[in-house]
């Protein structure tokens, strides 16, 4: 029955958004048909979210599986003056962080190679050239933000993962380190370091539109 219900539903749904009180009320009552809902409701923006941290079609549908079934499990929790979306994703980084501790590690090209290179002097080998649009300005266009996400799947998978929470889900940084079981220090360092190994990334093609 979930299997169904939730290959159906990685279509967006455009029914109108249900009452989510209600809704968690019959979920915590066990309507089978609240949770169709709920799948309904949440599933393709979550699979967005599992597929930006794993990058793997098959174990990002797995992590959102396992986010509605651990949801269900713990409704009874729900803070029901939160936002359900907000939990649901929420449950859904957890199941896709978790699937990233236990696949098997694989060896990660040094970030090292794609930071600046300076001399004895302190100088760069070679200048950064100045863009004509901000990064968001690039973001703007649908051309652009495929080469972005491009750029992104090519960073070591720890830098990644960092560059995802904090600048595209826009997780707080407390939240993110303390689910990557890292210090806020360390957490800095890391999504400085993945923007600059980004910036190199994308420079080329950026140097070609100035």
């Amino acid at each position: 029955m979930l299997e169904t219900r939730y290959a159906y539903s990685m279509q967006p749904v455009a029914a109108a958004r249900p009452d989510e009180r209600g809704l968690v009320e019959r979920l915590r009552a066990g309507d089978e048909r609240a949770f169709e809902e709920l799948v309904d409701h949440h599933a393709a923006p979550l699979l967005a979210v599992t597929r930006r941290i794993l990058r793997d079609e098959e174990e990002a549908r797995d992590a959102v599986q396992e986010a509605f079934v651990a949801a269900f499990r713990s409704i009874g929790d729900f803070q029901i003056e939160s936002r359900l979306s907000t939990w649901m994703h929420r449950i859904a980084v957890n199941c896709a962080l978790m699937k990233l501790r236990v696949r098997e590690r694989r060896r990660e090209k040094d970030v090292d190679e794609l930071l600046p290179h300076f001399q004895a002097d302190g100088h760069q080998q070679q200048s950064s050239v100045g863009w004509k649009e901000s990064v968001e300005d690039v973001l703007q266009r649908e051309q652009s933000r495929a080469l972005v996400r491009e750029c992104i799947d090519r960073l070591p998978e720890s830098y990644r993962v960092v560059l995802v929470l904090r600048d595209i889900e826009q997780l707080p940084p407390d939240v993110v380190a303390e689910k990557l079981q890292i210090t806020r220090d360390n957490l800095k360092v890391k999504l400085h370091r993945a923007r600059q190994a980004l910036r190199t990334l994308l420079d080329p093609h950026m140097r070609g539109a100035t």
